[in-house]
């Protein structure tokens, strides 16, 4: 029998620390070795207990959760699932993805409540996929805030959409996206449209903060969009959009069949309306969707990129997608930005 997944609670509430260790302890292959009440109290006790996943609440006293987790990936370094109330705060749940939590789960009313029992299969399926996380692949997000308004033009879509790139991540993708977008410059003449694996219920709040992160102007992707330049559409993995041409010939987003491979619908359907215009990414994600995708992309002479391996968090999604030479491009995750800025501009001067 193999080791069992060592979980430590952080949170305040004894209900809820009560409530999650009855939850997780009744899956066989996790152990809950024990809780902390504070951010303070979990440092001391992930040196001792060595956990390989910790379940962290934001609101504590003396150290609350954002601290806990800038403290954690330079001391102790652990897989960090995020359960809490704030979900609907931007600043907290984006800076908790950008520092490098794999995942920010809302509590289901509240902090207490007892309704989270019906998120038990949610929340043991996070903690099962974080105990896989490359820890050593996490990197947090350096940013700085930016000032929209000396680059309105490129901000609000006025010039033509030529390009689209399509970018697809699973857990732990959140943080990718973040270092991606802030680096890719809005001078390309194309829309962006991401699928990622998020809390829908989050979603709103993490975009909101991105905007000030980011010279490209970001939205949650909605049926009906139509797409325009220098805008970036996200969607949560559980709630894809395709890319389709509407009854007036305008490019917007619709929802596609009731695939559970959200992203090989997503890249086909961006090829079958760019062709050689279209750019598809594969970031860090479990699982083995966009491949096919990637194959539609190829077919119709579009580019193929995936983030090296062994540098994902978690390296199923591209490594799938290597192994199956659907891949035109595997490099650094520093380095896609450049490389979609450099194959579009090709694109467009070819045209």
């Amino acid at each position: 029998m193999t080791d069992k997944i060592k979980v430590l609670i952080v949170d305040d509430s004894s209900f809820m620390v009560k409530t999650l260790a009855e939850m997780l302890s009744e899956d066989p292959e996790i152990e809950v070795i024990g809780s902390a009440k504070n951010g303070q109290d979990a440092l001391d006790k992930i040196k001792q207990l060595k956990p390989d996943v910790i379940t962290l609440d934001v609101d504590m006293p003396v150290m609350d959760g954002i601290t806990t987790i800038r403290h954690v990936m330079i001391e102790s370094p652990v897989s960090i699932v995020m359960l809490s109330s704030l979900f609907s705060h931007g600043e907290i749940t984006f800076e908790a993805l950008r520092l490098g939590a794999v995942d920010f789960m809302p509590k289901p009313s509240g902090a207490i409540s007892t309704d989270i029992i019906d998120e038990r299969h949610n929340i043991i399926n996070r903690v099962k996929i974080a105990a896989d996380e490359n820890i050593e692949n996490i990197r947090r997000v350096r940013l700085c805030k930016v000032d929209v308004r000396k680059n309105l033009v490129k901000r609000y879509g006025l010039n033509q959409l030529e390009c689209l790139v399509t970018l697809g991540t699973t857990l732990g993708g959140p943080n990718s996206i973040i270092g991606l977008m802030s680096a890719l410059s809005p001078d390309i003449p194309a829309a962006v449209v991401v699928i990622q694996e998020i809390s829908p219920k989050i979603l709103p709040a993490f975009v909101e903060q991105f905007n000030d992160y980011t010279q490209w102007k970001v939205e949650v992707a909605h049926e009906g969009a139509v797409l325009e330049p220098g805008v970036c559409y996200m969607c949560a993995y559980n709630e894809p959009l395709i890319a389709k041409a509407n009854e007036n010939g305008e490019i917007c987003l619709q929802k596609g069949s009731s695939s559970d491979q959200p992203l090989d619908d997503l890249f086909t359907s961006a090829a079958e309306l760019f062709d050689r215009n279209c750019v598809g990414v594969l970031m860090t994600g479990v699982g083995d969707d966009g491949s096919s995708g990637f194959k539609a992309i190829q077919d119709k002479s579009g580019t193929t990129i995936a983030q090296k391996f062994e540098t994902c968090v978690y390296p199923n999604l591209t490594h799938s997608a290597i192994q199956n030479k659907v891949v035109d491009h595997v490099i650094d995750a520093p380095e896609i930005a450049r490389k979609i800025e450099s194959v579009l501009q090709a694109r467009t001067s070819e045209n």
